[in-house]
């Protein structure tokens, strides 16, 4: 099976039954078949085979589908953009992947155009919400009168159904190569774990974004399978996600530890009616325990937390797969996963002790896009090889514990930011921490952190300081503490680790030539 056979056989078996919301719109799921077909079939006008590139940057709206499930028709593949991307990121992409065509939104297309110039391979752009644009279709107009019939294009579940590109927290982003077969294995992987049973009654909330992973397979494709309705929300706001929870009776949420830590800390959250959610899973980026037990605490409901990366389709890991949550664990591997902790040669560490996790499984990628030398090294010993820290309990869970280059090295000790994290969250008026490590003469490098307080609370740098000497051993305390009202993210809520450590670096940096500058 391929993914668009999903969509044709759940709009046969669910045709007039909401596919999605958006505002105050349903979509069928006939509406959203018959959309996709017309855009299948315009796009083929325009040039687009099997083997093509079609690039999507689009925020969570009713066409993010629509043009998800066209390109797939054909054969071709998607590549998804962050919405967040500048053109500079945009060019790299496009050019890395060789896309034929851009389908954008109007607020997007500035961006657009600007990496156009040097992208030689897009040879239309597409774009929704905007009026006559010189050398681009409007999606409105480009559909109008154009047919419904499915177009017929053999496409085989080892066709490439997306590269899905790397966040580059280490350098330019490498493109993951998924197949059809990919995504739908990490499909069946979940649906087969013991506490994820998502059905067609469910109605989901789609607050991920659509471009990143997650959102894409785990909310998008996998609700398709099952002929959920899915809430589409284009924009991130707390207040609204809480009433679209409340008033559509949202029974599906997965979402990112920002959005855990907004709703908890949402003022007036306990005047929403939020008793209708029933499975909830949190991925992304590690969600602080203390945020899991004030969310058990409001709705009654454990947050399931994941683990999964970009190139695994995504999930690897999930407390849904367990027979119960264990907190600060992203829980035992899903059914058809392996997954081992290993030291740098590759050897099992005991349980209990930190090392990298290494997997495989039929949703693991079939390579880096063009890049042959890291591929290689990847999957070195059959493995692929996450970079990835974690101890691993008796039971089979897994406890993150951070990137191999997240890693502190404080006084010839290993500290994990993490752990630091935990610990400052915990405190009464911290809402959020980060723990990062930069250059230091004396240590190494010496830890500091940046926080941001609940509403309404004050706190002082040596306070926070004197906590964490009380609760951490004096190694692994903060040397510095800095407020901020947020910390640097992206969309799917995943801290911007790299350029924090490089905004702290250069501040420290600068303190201490002032210290020596001064008489």
């Amino acid at each position: 099976m391929q993914l668009v056979e999903v969509l044709r056989e759940t709009t046969a078996k669910y045709s007039n039954k909401g596919a999605y919301v958006f505002g105050k719109r349903t979509y069928s799921y006939a509406d959203t078949a018959a959309r996709t077909n017309q855009m299948a079939n315009r796009l083929a006008e325009l040039g687009v085979r099997k083997g093509d590139k079609v690039a999507l940057l689009l925020p969570n709206v009713p066409d993010f589908p629509v043009a998800y499930y066209a390109t797939l028709s054909l054969g071709a593949s998607v590549v998804p953009l962050n919405v967040m991307y500048r053109p500079r990121e945009i060019s790299y992409i496009l050019n890395d992947a060789e896309a034929k065509v851009v389908i954008t939104a109007g607020a997007y297309l500035p961006s657009v155009l600007q990496a156009r110039s040097s992208t030689p391979s897009v040879q239309h752009v597409i774009v929704k919400g905007r009026g006559a644009v010189p050398r681009t279709i409007n999606l409105d107009d480009l559909l109008v009168n154009a047919s419904t019939k499915p177009v017929e294009t053999v496409v085989t579940d080892q066709d490439v159904a997306a590269i899905c590109y790397t966040s580059g927290t280490t350098g330019d982003p490498k493109g993951a190569v998924l197949t059809h077969a990919n995504l739908l294995a990490n499909i069946d992987q979940m649906l087969r774990a013991p506490r994820f049973k998502v059905t067609a009654e469910d109605v989901g909330l789609l607050v991920l974004p659509l471009f990143h992973i997650f959102g894409m397979n785990v909310g998008m494709n996998l609700g398709v399978l099952q002929g959920t309705t899915q809430v589409l929300v284009e924009r991130f706001e707390v207040e609204l996600v809480a009433r679209m929870i409340q008033d559509l009776r949202v029974s599906v949420l997965l979402g990112f530890p920002s959005l855990f830590v907004a709703l908890v800390n949402l003022p007036t959250i306990r005047e929403y009616d939020l008793s209708s959610l029933r499975i909830v899973s949190s991925g992304a980026a590690p969600l602080p325990i203390k945020i899991l037990e004030l969310f058990q605490d409001l709705t009654g409901v454990d947050i399931m937390e994941g683990y999964g990366l970009t190139e695994t389709s995504p999930t690897l890991t999930t407390n849904a797969a367990g027979a119960v949550t264990k907190p600060g664990s992203v829980g035992p591997a899903l059914p058809g996963v392996e997954i081992r902790v290993v030291d740098d040669h590759d050897q099992d560490v005991p349980v209990g002790q930190c090392g990298e996790i290494v997997c495989r499984g039929p949703n693991v990628m079939r390579e880096y896009h063009k890049l042959p030398g890291e591929t290689a090294q990847a999957f070195r010993g059959g493995w692929f090889h996450t970079a990835d820290l974690a101890t691993m309990d008796e039971d089979g869970y897994c406890f993150l514990v951070g990137r191999k280059t997240d890693l502190i090295k404080a006084g010839g000790f290993n500290v994990y930011p993490r752990e630091i994290e935990e610990v400052l969250c915990r405190h009464p008026k911290i809402r959020e921490a980060a723990a990062v490590g930069v250059a230091d003469p004396y240590q190494g490098e010496a830890v500091v952190a940046v926080v941001t307080l609940r509403a309404w609370q004050t706190a002082t740098e040596q306070e926070i300081i004197e906590y964490c000497r009380e609760n951490l051993a004096a190694f692994k305390a903060p040397q510095h503490i800095e407020f901020r009202d947020a910390l640097p993210r992206s969309p799917t809520g995943k801290l911007l680790r790299r350029q924090l450590r490089s905004e702290m670096a250069e501040k420290r940096s600068q303190a201490n030539y002032n210290r020596k500058s001064v008489p």
